[in-house]
């Protein structure tokens, strides 16, 4: 198939594909929007005006990546406008001769490279560059934090990045001015439409950007001795020469001026631009500087930097259902699956507390994700960090925002904002210029994620048991919920997790109930001792891993104990629903159980109450003596009670019984009994070793790997990953038994290989 030329017979094309403009105003003021008929009736399209194929949902973006020998990178670099003559003959006279980098290039080369050059871009190694970023950002605010406006792209966000990255690269600092025009015209000259004459221009530029990346590693290559990646690579040449070569070390040099420059300065004016937008989001950053990691990676996801890319179709193929050729082009449009609600819920707006906020595809996925996303968070972090502390009292100023026409790369050219310099923070309190604020460096994690309540209301619900009513103090909409949710609770210095037991049509109040327990860690003490109405406390969820089986014909729950905090919504949920229910619920006497009259006065005969007091214990065996299909049993409680049910329920169907429970078993590892093992990633082409005395999670994320994670005891179901091959060693109370036996995921914060290998769908 020719470059451009229609698959279709004329009329095969919607009108809305032929319509198509990845140039028009609509697509570069917000892809995703200029795309949402496309998730919601048309998600994979092929467009006439581009001669493309346009992936737009998330599940079909992220298939593409993570296939990337069906799908090419190799012409993620190539000019999307075809060249004219005149500017081609002034590429040649610069010896222009851009060609492979880790952006486009195919296995087998692609891995070895960079596996070779991974390293000064993990979590261990970044952490030096932190201390020279801070103090770069703190010298541009103080050149206009007096000013009363300023424009943050052209005063800040475009000069730092650059900065950063001829530091991180280890180039010397040329002309700032310059550079931006080499920049801007790279990224016009590969994903832009200029018109013929615009070529010649941009071409002369590009030419001279060329020549200066050879200039630059002429010069190191005499003295390689420095720091940064730049001359990281060249001495590893030494070592590699077949896999570092002389031009892949001009190439990369100026592909990782634009990537480690252009992409971040863009996201940040993007994200400030955004919560700016959403004043609220901007004063609970401005309030509680802790939430900034995860907003970065929510603006991100909503207003990322990096709006598409580009892949080759290698052989037949179907991508979400749509059969393509060979020899197509891809544009996968990772802006728009990042706001696809198939994944995202309310994907259009802003949720600085979103759980999987880090699912972004902003970075890509797979073996060619950026490198470079760890630098560019922390950049971002302490953009948001200096500028919400020094101007909270920031605001966009009227303006009309405008972005360099292109496919793939957009922010605006300018951010106007104002202030009144008199309410700046640091005129009656210096000490505010210096105050630091801890950065999250390739770490995600949903402990940052809190949200403050307020308690309204303390109740007693039972012999040692309290109710808390929780709120917003602001009156504020609380996040949706499902029946068998929960919530983590900051307690005293400790977390725990308790579950949702009131209504979820109630979006302004969430209810828990919490068991004294003595012996326990502190938490539940730190509630019946010191939790007041008025109080405010710590919150993060909700989140759900003991879901209503919504194929059941009917449904058998059993509590025991606090057990039914979960259940009494999961009940509340089947009678509202008509679905056949009953209750069994189980304890030492009526006195110690709690919600028992709200039970009886809204289950009536579906609640049967077991007490040892009364002699009405449950026998569990004769409950479940016979299966009955369709039903499905839901259950929490101590684990004695638990372990009896599994053992009575051993005969019904495959996770017929789910569980929820209240600890986890997980031990501290022990290195004398645990054993190394190798742990190979399908999708980045990677492999690594976890020793005995460290996580699969752990090992992970030194290689640079995202996995979000928050209890760390196998409890919340957070770090979950697929496992494709290789038999696990499950340590977590998550999963169902079946879900174990099908052997298809893990925790990997607890769980381990039973053997010497696991294959990772990561």
């Amino acid at each position: 198939m020719s470059a451009g030329a229609c698959p279709f017979g004329d009329g095969s094309v919607s009108p809305q594909a032929a319509a198509f403009d990845p140039f028009g105003e609509a697509y570069q003021a917000d892809p995703p929007e200029a795309l949402r008929w496309s998730r919601d009736d048309e998600p994979v399209f092929y467009s006439p005006e581009l001669g493309y194929w346009v992936v737009t949902r998330y599940d079909d973006v992220k298939a593409v990546f993570r296939d990337n020998r069906t799908f090419s990178p190799s012409i993620a670099l190539e000019k999307i406008t075809p060249v004219c003559a005149e500017a081609t003959a002034v590429l040649e006279s610069y010896d222009y001769a851009m060609n492979r980098t880790l952006v486009n290039e195919d296995e087998p080369a692609h891995m070895p490279r960079r596996r070779a050059l991974l390293d000064p871009f993990t979590p261990r190694r970044l952490t030096v560059h932190e201390p020279m970023v801070r103090e770069l950002t703190r010298r541009y605010v103080d050149r206009f934090v007096d000013d009363g406006e300023a424009d943050l792209v052209d005063q800040m966000l475009w000069e730092v990045p650059l900065t950063v990255a001829l530091h991180f690269l280890g180039v010397p600092e040329e002309d700032v001015d310059t550079l931006r025009r080499y920049s801007i015209a790279h990224t016009v000259n590969t994903w832009g439409r200029p018109s013929p004459r615009e070529q010649v221009a941009v071409a002369e530029s590009v030419g001279r950007f060329w020549r200066y990346a050879g200039e630059v590693v002429d010069k190191l290559k005499r003295d390689p001795s420095g720091p940064g990646w730049m001359p990281y690579s060249i001495r590893l040449q030494r070592e590699k020469p077949d896999v570092i070569t002389d031009s892949y070390l001009h190439s990369m040099m100026m592909a990782g001026i634009v990537a480690a420059h252009e992409t971040t300065a863009n996201a940040a004016a993007n994200a400030i631009k955004l919560l700016l937008e959403n004043r609220p989001v901007w004063d609970e950053l401005c309030a509680d500087p802790s939430l900034i990691p995860n907003a970065v990676e929510e603006c991100l996801r909503h207003s990322g930097s990096v709006a598409a890319w580009r892949r080759l179709v290698t052989t037949d193929t179907t991508v979400g259902g749509v059969p393509v050729p060979r020899g197509a082009k891809l544009l996968i449009v990772n802006s728009s699956a990042n706001r696809d609600e198939r994944h995202f819920d309310s994907p259009d707006s802003v949720d600085i507390r979103r759980d999987n906020a880090t699912d972004h595809l902003t970075f890509g996925y797979g073996s060619h994700q950026c490198m470079g996303k760890n630098l560019a968070r922390m950049e971002l972090q302490i953009f948001l960090q200096e500028l919400t502390r020094r101007l909270p009292h920031l605001e966009l100023a009227d303006q009309r925002f405008t972005y360099v026409p292109n496919t793939s790369f957009r922010g605006p050219e300018h951010l106007w904002v104002r202030w009144d310099p008199a309410a700046n923070p640091e005129r009656t309190d210096p000490s505010v210029r210096e105050a630091t604020h801890p950065v999250t460096i390739g770490e995600p994690t949903t402990r940052a994620t809190t949200r403050t309540v307020v308690v309204e209301e303390v109740t007693r619900e039972a012999d040692g048991i309290v109710g808390l009513t929780l709120a917003d103090p602001t009156g504020a909409a609380l996040p949706d919920w499902s029946p068998g949710a929960h919530i983590d609770l900051d307690l005293g210095g400790v977390t725990r997790q308790y579950s949702l037991c009131g209504d979820p049509a109630d979006r302004h109040r969430y209810r828990v109930a919490v068991l004294r327990e003595p012996a326990g860690r502190g938490g539940s003490v730190f509630v019946h001792d010191s939790v007041e109405a008025g109080h405010h406390l710590s919150l993060r969820g909700p989140r759900n891993h003991f879901r209503l089986d919504p194929d059941a014909r009917r449904l058998l729950f059993v509590a025991g104990g606090i057990g039914i905090t979960p259940i009494i919504a999961m009940a509340d949920h089947a009678r509202a629903r008509g679905v056949p229910y009953e209750i069994h619920y189980c304890g030492r006497d009526e006195s110690t159980m709690a919600f028992l009259d709200r039970l009886r006065a809204h289950h009536g005969a579906h609640l049967h109450v077991h007490t040892t007091s009364g002699g009405t214990r449950l026998d569990v065996a004769a409950l479940l003596a016979e299966p009955e299909e369709g039903t499905s049993i839901h259950a929490c409680g101590p684990e004695r009670l638990l372990d009896a049910l599994a053992e009575a329920a051993a005969h019904w169907p495959e996770d017929a019984l789910r569980v929820e429970h209240f600890t986890s078993s997980r031990a501290v590892l022990d290195p004398e009994s645990e054993h190394a093992f190798d742990v190979e990633l399908a999708d980045s082409g990677l492999t690594v070793r976890v020793a005995p005395d460290e996580t699969v999670l752990q090992r992970l994320r030194a290689a640079n790997i995202d996995v979000p994670s928050d209890c760390e005891e196998g409890l919340c179901g957070t770090c979950e990953v697929p496992v494709l091959a290789g038999e696990i060693d499950h340590r977590d109370v998550v999963l169902t038994g079946g879900e174990r036996r099908a052997g298809t995921r893990m925790m990997a914060c607890c769980s381990r290989a039973r053997g010497t290998t696991l294959t990772l769908g990561l």
